[in-house]
Order: structure tokens, then sequence, then C-alpha cells
């Protein structure tokens, strides 16, 4: 069983704008990923997928591989499943570029999922702790994208049932209040695929239900695929924003 992964990288997020490139660390955020991803234990080779000539000269700068694709794509799995297609592996990883602090064993235990599992994709999660109950990063935060669960499978894994922005299943309080966060489940966006199965995805037409939600996975669920999602104790920060990357500049400069 051959691995890669592959991270895709724009310069032109909403949000943060440059985001892959910015290095007030004094390397570039692009390079952390990276630098995780090669630690992990299953996979043979790493690959960062851009349409962006300055993130390319970046990843060459330090050394890394990376591949070169179309600027017209609107997700990044349609990034990742162009650069699939010129690799030779059986398994597919796809690893956000903005999770510099991203677990090397998570990246492992996502590719154990898609191998030992028949399930068109694998993926992660983890429950919301306990002090998250309101705001940013809790689940009444839409951006913070719920998992619901269903059988348990073996390694600690389960079936998903649905992805959502919002509270689901409702709970119906006095008050609306989110009583226990830690029984809702955080979704990390990583992935593994079977590489004949990207390249599937990457062919079938968004549903009714990922346009209504903005979320891609949800195109696996509608067409009728199996997701299995491993549990893990918790998620790492991701960067979306400008003060998530400041935060992640101050637990940098705080480690030397």
């Amino acid at each position: 069983m051959s691995v890669a992964i592959i991270i895709p990288a724009r310069h032109a997020s909403t949000r943060l704008p440059g985001k892959p490139l910015l290095a007030e660390t004094g390397k570039p955020l692009i390079q952390y990923a990276y630098e995780q991803a090669m630690k992990s234990k299953h996979a043979s080779q790493v690959v960062v997928a851009t349409d962006d000539a300055r993130i390319k000269a970046a990843v060459k700068g330090f050394g890394g591989a990376v591949v070169m694709t179309r600027s017209d794509h609107d997700t990044g799995s349609a990034r990742v499943a162009e650069a699939a297609g010129a690799i030779d592996a059986d398994i597919i990883v796809n690893l956000q570029g903005d999770e510099p602090e991203i677990d090397p064993a998570h990246i492992d235990r996502v590719i154990d999922l898609a191998a030992n599992h028949d399930a068109f994709a694998a993926t992660l999660v983890c429950a919301f702790p306990q002090a998250a109950r309101s705001g940013s990063g809790s689940p009444d935060d839409p951006s913070a994208v719920k998992a619901i669960l269903g059988k348990r499978l073996k390694d600690d894994a389960f079936e998903v049932r649905y992805f959502t922005r919002h509270i689901c299943p409702h709970l119906r309080t006095p008050d609306g209040a989110i009583c226990n966060p830690e029984n809702y489940y955080l979704h990390l966006g990583i992935y593994a695929f079977a590489k004949e199965n990207l390249l599937a995805f990457a062919q079938t037409p968004p549903g009714v239900l990922e346009r209504a939600e903005g979320l891609e996975q949800l195109r696996i669920l509608e067409a009728g695929g199996r997701i299995v999602a491993g549990l893990v104790g918790a998620a790492t920060p991701g960067i979306d924003t400008r003060s998530d990357y400041d935060a992640f500049v101050r637990r940098q400069a705080a480690r030397r």
C-alpha cells in the first residue's frame, strides 16, 4: 500500500489573503504543515498542490515537492484530485495547508482507517471540549462543522450519518442552551481516499445538501457513499483568520 499526502494551497484566501506565505515565525506557514506531514510513518510522499507561482517558489525554497494545478478549482479536494492524477499511490490524504500543528499520529490514523474499512473516504472527529459552550469554536459556531455519528465500528471508529454547520440533534431545552458540548463531535478537515474514489468524487457534481451547507463532504453521502470517522482526543488549531495566525506566532515563540 502506497500513500501520498497532498496539501492544497492557494494564495487568494477570503479571510486571510496570502495565508500559506505568512512567515512571521521565520518560515512560511505552508512549511509547518509540510513538515508535520513528513513525519507520517505511513506516507511515502508529500506534495503541495497550488496554482500560485509564489507558493511554488516558497515550497521549492524549503526543499519541498510541489505541483502546479489549474486556477479554476472551486474546492481544495478538486485541486488535490488533479494533482493525484499524476501520482502513483493507492491512498491519497487531503491535508489542509492551514493545519501547521497537525499531529502526525492523526495523519496515520486516517490512513489506517482508509486502508482497513470498506468506505468511500475516511476522516477524523473529536468531542468538543466541555468549556466550549458558546461563541467561536463552540458547537453553536457555524464554522465549527459537526459530524453526526452512526454505527460504532472497530478501531474506535464510526459511520458518519451527516455533517452540518447547525446544532444537530437539536436539544429542546427551555432556553435552547447547549448543556453538554462534549456530546457533539467536531469534524477535523482531513480526508483519506483510495485514489480511484478521490478521482470519482471530483467528477461528481455537488448535490442539494452540499450547496445548502457549503460542505463538500456531503457530496459523498448524498451520492450514497460511506464515510468512516476515527475518534481522536482533540483537534489542533487551524489558521483561518489573522487572530488565529497571531496566536500561532505566540505559540511558536513560547516553544523557543
